[in-house]
């Protein structure tokens, strides 16, 4: 369905005339750019739920924008069902960006608080020309199939919960009939009872539809409910990738194995909960070699200078870490 080919987004101001004229003759620095990602690859198979785990500020919610279309790559590839997604053009390009749409964070700021469900709804498919009978009927349909009561759909966003908001968000992106869907951090911001509700939701459209997720979360338990596979982030790399069960069973890279011992589980005796060492390093100013070694309590010196590869560790598990060098040798 989608393949990211050594993904990499920066994000910078771009200096004027005059202050290219004053870097150039060094009375002053260059603007400060924030290395979002980098150098990321990854494959999403038609059908399945990947969930993309990390830290606040290691850039999940660029690589999704990325993986929807609607930021470009700095460098490298996206490739939407084996075509390389810059080489599209015209209604190839329009079909592409309506067959992956995204589920935002903030369920209040993604929707327009002057217009109403009806009109949230039904704005995207009544341009693209999808609604072939009764406007009414059309938003409908998929206000029910998010869960949403469509006899309150003349209402405006601030009328309703968190959770009716979601699903109003929801509802908006079924209704340009998708094939992927990125959501990100889509129950953050939800009770837990109400997170339950949406992730239900999430998995009874996935079969009903034949859906694709690509789901971006920090709450390792939620992705462990909800994915068939895991690819956890750190700083703008995938540190790891594996099936879900895979990950939670024999965690490879430092990082993958703190997050987890930091899990809350229901189980009988004492547990000493443990904080990770240091903060997440500002994407502006990215340690060298491995991004993670000024937290990792088995970094070496090969860690500080040289960034490690991905390599395949056992069938379809992956992981970056120079320690699996030392174990194969």
């Amino acid at each position: 369905m989608l393949e990211l080919r050594s993904v990499s987004r920066r994000f910078g101001s771009r200096p004027d005339l005059a202050a290219r004229i004053a870097i150039a003759l060094g009375a002053a620095k260059p603007p400060p750019v924030v290395h979002a990602l980098d150098k990321v690859s990854l494959s999403i198979e038609k059908g399945e739920v990947l969930g993309l785990v990390g830290e606040s500020g290691c850039g999940k919610s660029t690589l999704g924008r990325i993986a929807a279309g609607i930021l470009p790559p700095s460098d490298g590839q996206v490739l939407w069902k084996g075509e390389d997604r810059s080489g599209l053009h015209g209604k190839r390009l329009r079909d592409a960006d309506l067959q992956a749409q995204m589920i935002f964070q903030n369920p209040m700021a993604a929707l327009n608080p002057r217009m109403t469900v009806e009109g949230l709804v039904s704005e995207a498919p009544k341009i693209h020309g999808m609604m072939a009978g009764d406007k009414g009927t059309y938003v409908d349909d998929y206000l029910r199939k998010a869960g949403f009561d469509p006899a309150m759909k003349r209402r405006l966003p601030h009328q309703f919960s968190g959770g009716q908001r979601a699903r109003v968000n929801i509802a908006r992106a079924l209704a340009v009939q998708p094939d992927f869907l990125v959501c990100d951090e889509s129950v953050a911001a939800l009770d837990v009872s109400i997170q339950a509700q949406i992730l239900n939701l999430f998995m009874d459209l996935r079969a009903q539809l034949d859906l694709t997720y690509l789901f971006v979360s920090h709450d390792l338990g939620v992705v462990e409910h909800i994915s068939d596979r895991v690819a956890i982030m750190y700083l703008g790399r995938i540190v790891e990738e594996a099936p879900v069960a895979e990950v939670f069973a024999r965690p490879n890279h430092p990082y993958t194995q703190q997050l987890l011992a930091e899990v809350p589980r229901i189980r009988p005796g004492k547990r000493r909960f443990a904080a990770m060492k240091g903060e997440l390093p500002s994407p502006l100013a990215p340690p060298p070699g491995c991004h993670f070694h000024p937290r990792c309590p088995f970094a070496h010196d090969r860690c500080r200078h040289e960034v490690p590869e991905r390599r395949e560790i056992a069938p379809g598990h992956s992981s970056a870490c120079h320690l699996n060098d030392q174990q194969a040798a």
